[in-house]
């Protein structure tokens, strides 16, 4: 077994070794609208995902509890996210 996760991981690291750590731009939007935007924007972005409403809700639940962290820690938080 030790062998084959070796090899696993050799023929990975040749493979796919053009791989960036760039994220994708629209989890980048995504994200730094879950911090910045206002609820109802928000709600609206959300609406291209066709979520069922209840996980749209539940996306707004926490929305409103990251709505109460400071600017300056939310700033910090866009930083490390995107």
């Amino acid at each position: 077994m030790r062998l084959f996760l070796s090899v696993l991981l050799v023929t990975l690291a040749l493979c796919c070794y053009e791989a960036n750590a760039l994220p994708c731009p629209a989890f980048v939007e995504d994200i730094s609208g879950f911090l910045g935007k206002p609820t109802i924007v928000f709600k609206a972005s959300l609406a291209k995902y066709g979520a069922p409403p209840e996980n749209v809700q539940a996306v707004l639940d926490v929305k409103s509890c990251t709505d109460n962290i400071s600017d300056s820690r939310r700033q910090a938080l866009k930083n490390i996210l995107g």
